[in-house]
């Protein structure tokens, strides 16, 4: 049950290309938000679309695959854990972040290939 305890899974798309960084340690970081969007009907009977942001962060190897084949508007599949963090800005306000570290990531729907063509998984 362990597992279990700070676990999320999403699928969605990204909003804009991932941020990458070097950091001097040598390891590479990779953020990036995707949306997921649901669908009810209101008390009038209309369909709603209700859209969530969802900021990622990736370290390392998932970075590298995010730097690689992550582009805006693509279609992934990620699982991890909940962070939460707070930091001062450069006015001395503090900022409160939540993220989802991902551990792991699945690129879904078409690929491309080398000329920007799209192919079938």
């Amino acid at each position: 049950m362990n597992a279990l305890k700070n676990h999320v899974q999403l699928i969605g798309n990204l909003g804009q290309d991932p941020e990458i960084k070097q950091l001097e340690s040598g390891k590479k970081l990779a953020k990036f938000s995707i949306a997921t969007t649901e669908s009810y009907k209101n008390k009038s009977g209309e369909i709603v679309n209700d859209t969530q942001w969802h900021s990622i962060v990736a370290w390392d190897s998932l970075a590298q695959i995010a730097e690689k084949y992550l582009h805006k508007g693509k279609q992934v599949a990620l699982a991890g854990k909940l962070s939460h963090r707070n930091y001062e800005d450069k006015d001395g306000v503090k900022r409160y972040v939540t993220e989802i570290v991902a551990n792991d990531l699945l690129m879904l729907g078409k690929r491309e290939n080398a000329a920007g063509d799209d192919l079938p998984f």
